[in-house]
């Protein structure tokens, strides 16, 4: 096993697995930067995701209920987790290596783990982004949820007008009637949504029957800028989880 400060993890009681994979800050001086792709940290999002932990683990105060998690405390100019092997660090790293093999690993174990215990995961990998750096023309949101087209959610292909029965379009109504703009909200609409990356790719409904996997970008406002938007970011998601962990796939 690596260092314990390199990467955080715990085997929760539920089928809920957290997973955080940029939002790290330690630059491990071995390690050689990155030279391509993005390298920035999606700030406040392990202290975030602790958030949401927290919520769930108090609303079940009589029957405890304590979600499964992997943080990656490394920062993505050394190593980018949500990227293949091949691209996700230098070459010459070995500890690079063993740091991105040990996350996957505890991932892998953690699915299995609630596949037989429970035969249903979800996992959920969160990510940030700056609301400045949204393409032109697209409309302003605060959550931008990706399911690879729902492939990592549903196991076979359903009519658009059914996107909305499952664990996303639960998230999308509940942020919409509290006025939190959120992507996609609407099948019609032209929406900036990105689709989900290697971790959502990996472990989705696509890859492993019955392992839900989702993607959740936040932004920088709820991240960083506003502490109540934040708070009630936190409470959604909180809630939404807690009921779809009682849910059949």
């Amino acid at each position: 096993m690596i260092c314990k400060n390199y990467i955080e993890f715990s085997k929760g009681n539920i089928p809920l697995i957290l997973s955080v994979p940029h939002g790290g800050t330690l630059e491990i001086e071995k390690i050689p930067n990155r030279q391509q792709g993005i390298k920035g940290i999606d700030k406040n999002t392990i202290e975030i995701t602790r958030e949401i932990i927290e919520y769930i683990q108090h609303k079940s105060s009589t029957d405890f209920k304590d979600p499964s998690y992997v943080f990656c405390n490394v920062a993505r100019i050394k190593i980018d987790i949500n990227r293949p092997k091949s691209k996700a660090f230098n070459k010459e790293s070995d500890l690079a290596s063993s740091i991105y093999l040990e996350y996957h690993q505890r991932l892998k174990e953690l699915i299995d783990f609630n596949l037989k215990s429970y035969n249903k995961s979800i996992l959920i990998d969160i990510h940030g982004f700056e609301t400045e750096k949204r393409p032109h023309g697209f409309r302003d949101v605060d959550i931008i949820i990706g399911t690879n087209n729902l492939e990592s959610i549903i196991g076979n292909k359903i009519p658009k007008r059914d996107w909305g029965k499952n664990i996303r379009g639960r998230m999308v109504k509940n942020f919409i009637q509290k006025g939190i703009n959120i992507a996609p909200g609407h099948h019609l609409r032209r929406e900036y949504v990105l689709k989900g990356g290697f971790i959502t790719q990996t472990y989705g409904f696509n890859q492993i029957e019955k392992s839900q996997a989702l993607q959740i970008e936040l932004s920088d406002r709820v991240r960083i800028l506003d502490k109540n938007l934040r708070t009630e970011v936190v409470r959604i998601l909180g809630e939404v989880l807690y009921r779809e962990i009682n849910e059949p796939i």
